[in-house]
């Protein structure tokens, strides 16, 4: 008896022209070396015929003219490199730093337009109860590192006085000398 879901032959029975010509895992091995330079596909041939046991590091290293240890070097490079190409890519759109951005700016206008609504409404609040809207006093640049300096107010008469000091001792001083 026939199962309902096998309309046709096997998938691998099926011939070529039946397979998804769009799909890059219908032809995983049609672009393997497209874009890679010829001294990148030399290397990656002699490490994987090191790790298939066709060759031994010494003769892929000779073959590569390079010194064993920096053939070892070139082979952990590759293997790392295939461990990052292994990870799960992520679905859908990844963010990019420029998406991120305009993200932040349309949220950044969002709040915007929320404060100033919120503004609005209490303006509106204020008319309504009759209070006097008060002034924004304007902001000022700090001076001296943020740091607010002390104010010790002085009376207009004391800084008088301060004036007057030394004339008022010099005239002191002539008096006492014209009686003395």
């Amino acid at each position: 008896m026939k199962d309902a879901t096998s309309n046709g032959p096997p998938a691998a029975l099926a011939p070529p022209a039946a397979k998804s010509k769009s799909s890059a895992a219908a032809k995983p091995m049609v672009n393997l070396g497209e874009g890679a330079s010829a001294i990148a596909k030399r290397l990656a041939t002699a490490i994987l015929e090191v790790l298939a046991g066709l060759r031994t590091p010494t003769a892929a290293a000779q073959a590569l003219g390079v010194s064993l240890p920096r053939y070892y070097l070139l082979e952990v490079r590759a293997l790392h490199g295939m461990l990052v190409a292994c990870e799960p890519r992520p679905l859908g759109k990844t963010p990019t730093a420029e998406s991120a951005l305009a993200a932040l700016k349309r949220e950044c206008e969002q709040l915007r337009r929320d404060c100033a609504r919120q503004q609005a409404l209490v303006r509106a609040a204020q008319r309504t109860m009759g209070w006097t809207p008060v002034a924004a006093a304007p902001a000022k640049p700090a001076k001296h590192g943020g740091k607010r300096r002390v104010r010790r107010p002085v009376a207009r008469a004391l800084r008088a006085v301060a004036r007057l000091q030394p004339a008022a001792t010099t005239a002191v001083s002539d008096q006492d000398g014209a009686q003395g």
